[in-house]
């Protein structure tokens, strides 16, 4: 009967990796050239009775008000003073601000063209005080697509601790390569900084509790909707149950402590910062998908697997913080909220998930003619498959990154920790035979 038992569990690891098998040299993806992009800067803050912005507007997206222009191509500065009113019209109309949902309008403003070399947006002050300044000599030499218009823009507001916010719509044909850098002066005096993709709709700009709340949860859900390679892990880690247990909770809760931990000492700052991080922890997502379902095919240890979770639930917190690094520029002075917040809307996503793929898995393992053991391999099999391609895409990625010098004490304390984790393991895979 044992040898029936080890037989059975012989075909199933090979069928595993004969299907690995059949990812033998991926395709290479075709090269793109990332245009350059085109950023509109803007400050703003909000005193007495009005909103008051500076922004900087770049000249090739006035090319459309055809600026007058001398015969030899420069613009003509002497007859361009006449045109500026219609270029602040068109900077107010698709840079709208709103307070409490309410649309502003404009009651004063002002511009002037500025030269490519022109620094004068590092302070409010600063800025103001160059729009209000004397204009540039009518000789000077300016490109049409080369330089600065620069506006100051004034809006009647009820009082300056009001929910404002944003909707930038410039030119959204360009939402790939156009942005709004913004500076705002918050209640609490902070300068917040946001980085703002032309189209994105109405965007807080310091965002009371419960709105960061409410967008940060969406943000979260969202987020493992769109995350195939978590769902996949997710898939890996229910294959074998298949109802609602005590050990399934346990995994899926040691998951959700391990991430968040991640998850939170990333937004803090408290991970490696260079460009070689993010790779290799997208290399390790994809390792630990094909560990999860090398695992399912041979025998899993129910009472095991949350400490194997637990480990690779650290690795894919840094993945969910790669997404939420620009996000938190939304959070305003909300920051903890919003990262409890957005583990809130992972957590429903994953609970979703849940409640989708297990009435599944069960209607699907009592239809199969396969028995259990074989039909949880084919599966595994083919999630493994899909990891190898990403761990091979990945992998390139991460041997063209830049690595920093390698400390001694630290690359002594890694392989410690790496060899830890790899007893771990292989404890784990001797217990499963």
């Amino acid at each position: 009967m044992e040898h029936r038992s080890v037989d059975r569990r012989r075909r199933a690891a090979s069928a595993f990796l004969v299907a690995l098998a059949a990812l033998i040299c991926p395709a290479g993806a075709a090269a793109h050239d990332v245009p350059g992009e085109l950023r509109i800067h803007a400050i703003a803050k909000a005193e007495d009775d009005r909103l008051r912005v500076l922004v900087r507007v770049p000249l090739d997206l006035l090319l459309n008000l055809n600026l007058p222009k001398r015969a030899s191509g420069y613009l003509d500065l002497r007859q361009v003073e006449d045109a500026l009113p219609k270029a602040v019209a068109a900077t107010a109309k698709d840079l709208v601000f709103l307070e409490d949902g309410r649309p502003l309008q404009v009651l004063h403003g002002e511009g002037r063209i500025s030269l490519p070399s022109d620094q004068s947006f590092g302070s409010f002050e600063q800025a103001l005080a160059a729009v209000r300044g004397e204009r540039l000599p009518v000789a000077t030499d300016v490109f049409p697509t080369r330089g600065y218009f620069d506006a100051y823009l004034e809006y009647r507001i009820a009082t300056p601790q009001g929910a404002f916010a944003v909707d930038f719509h410039v030119s959204p044909a360009l939402r790939d390569r156009l942005k709004l850098d913004l500076r705002f002066l918050a209640r609490s005096g902070a300068v917040l900084a946001y980085e703002i993709p032309t189209g994105s709709g109405g965007i807080d700009l310091d965002p009371r509790w419960h709105r960061a709340a409410a967008s940060f949860v969406k943000s979260g859900f969202a987020h493992i909707a769109d995350g195939l390679d978590h769902l996949l892990f997710l898939l890996c880690l229910v294959l074998p149950f298949r109802r609602v247990s005590w050990p399934l909770i346990g995994v899926i809760t040691a998951f959700t402590l391990a991430h968040s931990i991640t998850l939170i000492a990333a937004a803090y700052g408290m991970v490696p910062q260079g460009a070689w991080f993010p790779p290799l922890v997208e290399v390790l997502i994809a390792a630990s998908i094909i560990y999860m379902a090398l695992e399912n095919v041979l025998r899993p240890n129910l009472r095991w697997r949350w400490l194997v979770t637990a480990l690779f639930g650290l690795v894919h917190g840094f993945g969910f913080s790669f997404m939420l690094k620009n996000q938190l520029q939304f959070a305003g002075d909300q920051l903890l909220l919003s990262l409890l917040a957005f583990n809130v809307g992972i957590e429903a996503g994953q609970l979703a998930f849940m409640v989708i793929v297990i009435p599944l898995l069960a209607l699907l393992f009592q239809r199969m003619p396969l028995k259990e053991r074989l039909l949880t391999a084919v599966i595994s099999a083919f999630i493994a498959l899909t990891a190898c391609g990403w761990l091979v895409d990945r992998w390139d990625a991460l041997a063209k990154a830049d690595w920093p010098a390698i400390q001694p004490a630290a690359a002594a304390l890694w392989i410690a920790l790496l060899a830890a984790l790899a007893l771990l393991l292989r404890a784990g895979l001797q217990r499963n035979r």
